[in-house]
């Protein structure tokens, strides 16, 4: 292993550089993970690209932390921290918690991680089809929260947003027995790979063609939202029977009124879990979930402007980084 490796930091805004730093050494209870790709979570990475904090009035300092906002992330162990003996040296792993953005992050050619945070992942599997898992835990707390209410199994259920989040929720609403799904987005591409992905009808909000009604025959029996828009929100709450899971980053108020006081229940997201990541890496295993189709781009870590560029223009769904690369 050398003792110099190459690293990303957003020194400023609308500035990231590519740069040496030294090869970490795992603490206690740490393992340091030889990164094969990394994924952008495109929200984290276009706002602190834009010099914007990702949730509203926390301080956002620059240069900002070495390796962040990366935390979607597959790759090897190359040596482990005391007391951990599993994940062994060599096993295939990913990252399924996002420890934080105050630690270095993943955007990097390694990058030690608490041995908890990781699961060992298959062999078989590409770099694209691995390190979005972290985000596919967040869709699935929504959704063991949803099972809990019975709100999916025999469902026609409802996904607004087909990006990132919503294309691995139209998979596990279709893996955990909803009769019929269905996406919502404005933009057509998106639309269609969610049709791919086993959406069983897709409309772009259109209120003209799709009147509010929670009890009508194109009523939704419960949905997700994966926006954190508030139209978005009321347009399902206003169409849905029993609930509506509010997934994405929320930052204004939605209107819950008396047209769905009677029996609606509005969610929150989910706390994360490693249980959560552990079904839906199983899903992955299966087959049942495809992260892969989600990457549009693969880039190495020095065009990383330029995939946040096309996160922005929406010509990208999202961007795999690879390390090693040129």
């Amino acid at each position: 292993m050398s003792e110099q490796m190459m690293q990303l930091q957003i020194v400023a805004p609308g500035r990231a550089e590519w740069r040496p730093a030294p090869v970490p050494e795992p603490g206690e209870g740490q393992v340091l993970m030889r990164v094969e790709g990394v994924t952008t979570c495109a929200h984290w990475d276009m706002h602190i690209m834009s010099g914007e904090p990702m949730f509203p009035g926390r301080p956002l300092p620059y240069p900002y932390t070495p390796g962040q906002p990366g935390h979607e992330a597959v790759g090897r162990i190359a040596a482990l921290g005391a007391g951990v003996g599993i994940p062994a040296v060599g096993a295939r792993v990913v990252a399924w918690r996002d420890p934080g953005h105050h630690v270095p992050g993943c955007y990097a050619q390694y990058v030690c991680l608490a041995a908890e945070n990781v699961l060992q992942a298959p062999e078989a599997l590409e770099a694209q089809a691995l390190a979005p898992l972290e985000l596919a835990m967040c869709v699935q707390t929504s959704f063991d929260t949803l099972g809990q209410l019975g709100a999916v199994n025999g469902a026609r259920f409802g996904v607004s947003g087909l990006g990132p989040a919503g294309l691995i929720a139209v998979q596990m609403a279709r893996a955990y027995g909803a009769r019929q799904v269905i996406g919502i987005d404005p933009i057509a591409a998106r639309r269609d790979l969610a049709a791919r992905l086993g959406a069983d009808d897709v409309m772009a909000p259109d209120a003209a063609t799709f009147a509010a009604d929670r009890y009508g025959p194109q009523a939704f029996d419960a949905a997700i939202d994966c926006t954190g828009l508030p139209p978005s929100i009321e347009f399902l709450m206003d169409r849905s029977r029993h609930a509506v899971a509010a997934f994405g980053v929320l930052r204004e108020e939605v209107r819950f009124g008396f047209r769905h006081w009677a029996g609606l229940s509005l969610l929150g997201a989910g706390a994360h879990n490693r249980r959560a990541a552990e079904r839906a890496l199983a899903l992955v295993t299966a087959g049942k979930l495809q992260l892969a189709p989600l990457v549009s781009h693969t880039l190495p870590f020095s065009r990383y402007t330029e995939g946040i560029e096309l996160l922005r223009a929406k010509q990208a769904t999202k961007v795999c980084y690879l390390p090693w690369s040129e």
